[in-house]
């Protein structure tokens, strides 16, 4: 399907949310304390920015609890494995019966014990973007592990494996 967007005419969000789909993306979960208690949002929206300073960024809907948290406190981004729907769908808000969480709390931020990879951060910067916010981080800490990451593809979630990806050399 292909669509023209004039100026001045309004866009069917539902179609362009459908075409973005196409963009097969890394599912991550933003991590944080609040109140002693640990909380997290399920997030597809995730980049790195810079190597030198050490930056990444993920977009925040401003109506999640999440974006009215983490632009002035910690935060952890836990990039997830293919085993890890159930963390996925119980951050994104659809809980999942009996899914226990093992936190790692040896850094300023809360993060999985056995994600592919995390990135504990500090708040760097904070930008309005339309109905989301991009919250920039420092990086402070990283850890990475070799498993298969996540994939969320036309809204489904997918998994990486040696037979449907291809290598370049």
């Amino acid at each position: 399907m292909s669509m023209t967007i004039s100026q001045g005419s309004t866009i069917d969000t539902r179609e362009l949310r459908n075409a973005l789909g196409n963009f097969a993306t890394g599912v991550t979960v933003v991590s944080y304390e609040d109140e002693g208690q640990f909380f997290g949002a399920t997030v597809n929206s995730f980049t790195s920015v810079s190597l030198d300073p050490p930056l990444v960024l993920v977009s925040l809907a401003k109506g999640s609890r999440a974006a009215t948290k983490i632009h002035d406190r910690p935060f952890a981004v836990n990039i997830l494995h293919q085993g890890q729907q159930d963390i996925a769908w119980q951050f994104a808000g659809k809980p999942q019966e009996s899914l226990e969480c093992e936190w790692k709390t040896d850094a300023i931020a809360p993060r999985f014990a056995d994600s592919h990879a995390s990135f504990v951060c500090t708040p760097w910067a904070v930008h309005d973007a339309g109905d989301h916010l991009i919250v920039i981080g420092h990086v402070e800490q990283f850890e990475s592990n070799p498993v298969q990451a996540l994939i969320f593809y036309q809204g489904t979630f997918n998994s990486l494996t040696q037979e449907n990806s291809k290598t370049s050399s």
